[in-house]
């Protein structure tokens, strides 16, 4: 679609429409290589080529925000060199160049948000922020009191203590156990290794929300496009992140 050529300096973010007047009656601006002095001449972004000053003026880019539940067996890459399934081809195509929020390894599951806003992903996933994250996580055999309260207290890692900010056991089972954690740091695979430490390896581990945005009833491998209030609620500075209340074990 054809617009005025200061229009679409202006929505680019080079410059303020004025601005853009000025620098169109300079001289400054080309279009298809053919310098435009006029105000009332017209171009369209998505065919032609305009430049101010040389540098190409590209369409603003809308930002995509999408909500996954991931299935175990893909990885939150773009490409992977093993060619194992990439959470990219769960997606279709979108009309943008999505990548993953953070990460999910290979074997968990659950909520992953995906976006092209890459100001959006760094106060999702950057550790200063202290967003946090919500899992379900089923571990082998029948966790002790003593463990739970091992947990809750600290374990010592190779990299550093790990303390979830809360804990939950949710079901004992004969043979596995089931408990909730609530973190807000991102050390690679440090939950399977912290029951690693306990001698209860992880057998599911399924992400259930970030901040307040819950998993709900999305299917496994399916998506949906965030609200803009979900948006707006996770990028706001004054973000409550939910915590699971006073950590309590189940008899």
């Amino acid at each position: 679609m054809e617009e005025r050529l200061q229009k679409i300096i202006a929505r680019s973010g080079l410059a303020s429409r004025r601005k853009a007047e000025d620098m169109i009656r300079e001289g400054r601006v080309s279009v298809n290589s053919e310098t435009v002095r006029e105000l009332g001449f017209k171009a369209d972004i998505g065919r032609d080529e305009i430049r101010v000053d040389g540098k190409l003026i590209c369409a603003e880019e809308t930002k995509i925000y999408v909500a996954l539940n991931k299935p175990r067996g893909y990885v939150t890459t773009l490409s992977d060199p093993q060619k194992r399934p990439t959470v990219i081809s769960l997606l279709p195509e979108l009309g943008a160049r999505l990548f993953p929020v953070g990460r999910l390894d290979y074997d968990s599951e659950g909520l992953l948000l995906m976006t092209n806003d890459g100001h959006f992903a760094q106060q999702i996933q950057h550790p200063r922020f202290r967003v946090s994250k919500t899992y379900r996580v089923k571990i082998s055999g029948r966790l002790t009191g003593a463990e739970f309260r091992r947990l809750q207290n600290g374990l010592d890692l190779e990299d550093g203590t790990f303390v979830p900010d809360a804990a939950m056991i949710d079901e004992i089972n004969p043979k596995s156990s089931w408990l909730i954690l609530n973190i807000s740091e991102g050390r690679n695979r440090v939950i399977r290794r912290a029951f690693e430490k306990l001698g209860h390896p992880v057998l599911r581990l399924i992400r259930t929300a970030i901040a307040d945005l819950q998993l709900g009833n999305l299917g496994e491998g399916d998506y949906r496009f965030l609200k803009g209030w979900e948006i707006r609620q996770l990028m706001s500075p004054r973000r409550q992140n939910e915590r699971l209340g006073k950590p309590w074990e189940k008899t």
